[in-house]
């Protein structure tokens, strides 16, 4: 192992620097990240209205910047170690920010897309960069503990992000939304200078240019695939040359992967049990935990007339829970261990995804906020532990490559649910002989993706029982 990629604690840093203080600063980084997302979920069906623009049409706002980070998340890795991670980070949290105020800027829908294009790639950069750092700069027996520092600020995004963005488009402008990650950024760039080590490799293999484009394009037409399905706004046949080419490149990047030491993706990590359990069965997770946010703040305002701003005093209840869970996902899997932790929680989170679907417009406040609140402190338990299972058998080594493997992963699927939300609405909507979104073809739409987070437990339930024994100290 070369200096530079020994852990922090081995070049005398304190337990707290290592643990608190330089995941606490890169989770704050990521607030503006989590912030935006679920600011903008809540202010579509208003953004909808001042630019002209269908509800369901707006979900492309959300679609492109996922689009953008995939396709630019897979050089996240090689850039940081050819030019060091913290520089790096830096530079994607100025580029989110000036792309933030773009999309406020922006007069149509063509112009919002192309502002959240660069939000995307300013992100693609920013996630898998500071899980970099935080994964060389951590002892394994620690990093479970350091993931949950790290994203507890970035949960006070979605705590306050739809109260705040509720509050903006209720009572003044929705571009305003937007703006509200420059002084994060200021904050977060000064807070990077002064703590985050650089860490980077003193050798870097060439980039993969040719594995880079297969990727991108893999993605891209995957991506453009599910956003276009069932929908009618293209030909049936462009749709199914968009998979049909998106599923094609990934297959030749496979081809060129194997046995290619300077792949730009290491599909080897797959082998992995705990690696493709986290990454392939939480796949299924994820998409319906990235379809949620859109399709509360379409059942909520859309289906059930609430404003933005009750939307978002409704909604904040499931990420407070997220963040109430983060001081106790540790000892939860310090007990239990990963494999029971995953597939118990596997079926709670999927009966709360189900339970969405049963909200009706006379369902009284507190029970929507119980259930919301609950459902947020089981996905929040979820994203920890798939997290932290993902590099329970990663070397050093493979760490920059593996993480940005299992981040492009994460967008792609995020992705897929947000395109298989609005695909699922518009079924149900021309189901029900409809022309406009109403609550009762938004629920149906719970009820299929709680259950496609079972898939999941196929993954989870084959797993040793002290798979990642390492990662919450049981060993």
């Amino acid at each position: 192992m070369s200096p530079v990629d020994q852990p922090l604690g081995d070049k005398g840093a304190t337990a707290a620097t290592r643990g608190w203080v330089i995941p606490a600063i890169i989770g704050s980084a990521m607030l503006m990240q989590t912030m935006n997302a679920t600011v903008i979920a809540n202010a579509l069906p208003t953004m909808a209205v001042a630019l002209g623009e269908p509800p369901l049409r707006l979900n492309l706002a959300i679609t492109m910047f996922l689009l953008a980070s995939a396709v630019f998340l897979p050089i996240s890795g090689w850039v940081a170690d050819k030019f060091g991670a913290k520089r790096i980070f830096m530079v994607s949290m100025v580029l989110f920010a000036l792309a933030s105020a773009a999309c406020g800027f922006a007069q149509d829908l063509t112009q919002l897309v192309i502002a959240r294009i660069f939000q995307g790639v300013g992100g693609a950069m920013m996630a898998p960069v500071g899980r970099l750092v935080l994964l060389r700069t951590t002892p394994k027996e620690e990093l479970v503990g350091a993931m949950s520092v790290m994203t507890m600020p970035a949960l006070l995004g979605p705590v306050i992000g739809p109260i705040v963005g509720g509050a903006i488009v209720t009572f003044a402008d929705w571009r305003w939304i937007f703006f509200l990650s420059i002084p994060v950024a200021v904050v977060g760039v000064l807070l990077v200078m002064r703590y985050v080590p650089n860490v980077k490799e003193q050798e870097v293999s060439p980039i993969d240019w040719k594995g880079t484009l297969l990727t991108g394009l893999g993605l891209a037409g995957l991506i453009f695939g599910f956003e276009n399905l069932g929908r009618g706004l293209l030909p049936d046949v462009l749709v199914a040359a968009m998979f049909f080419g998106g599923l094609a490149a990934l297959v030749v990047y496979w081809r060129h992967a194997r046995g290619n030491p300077h792949a730009i993706l290491d599909l080897s990590v797959f082998r992995l049990q705990t690696f493709r359990a986290s990454v392939i069965g939480g796949a299924f997770m994820r998409i319906a935990m990235g379809a949620t946010p859109f399709m509360l703040a379409m059942l909520l305002q859309v289906g059930f007339g609430l404003s933005a701003l009750q939307a978002g005093l409704m909604t904040f209840v499931s990420a407070a829970g997220a963040l109430v869970m983060k001081t106790t996902a540790p000892p939860i899997l310090r007990r239990f261990g990963f494999r029971s932790v995953l597939v118990v929680n596997a079926l709670i989170v999927a009966v709360s995804f189900v339970a969405y679907g049963l909200f009706t417009p006379t369902t009284p406040h507190w029970l929507i906020l119980l259930i919301l609140g609950i459902g947020g402190f089981f996905r929040s338990l979820h994203f920890t532990s798939l997290n932290g299972l993902a590099f329970a058998d990663i070397g050093q080594d493979r760490m920059s490559r593996a993480s940005t493997t299992s981040s492009m992963v994460q967008q792609l699927v995020q992705s897929v649910g947000i395109g298989l939300a609005a695909t699922l609405m518009h079924f149900f909507m021309v189901a029900r002989g409809e022309d406009q979104l109403t609550a009762a073809a938004i629920s149906p739409a719970f009820v299929v993706t709680g259950l496609i987070t079972l898939i999941s437990l196929a993954f989870f339930i084959p797993l040793p029982r002290d798979a990642g024994d390492e990662m919450n100290g049981r060993k």
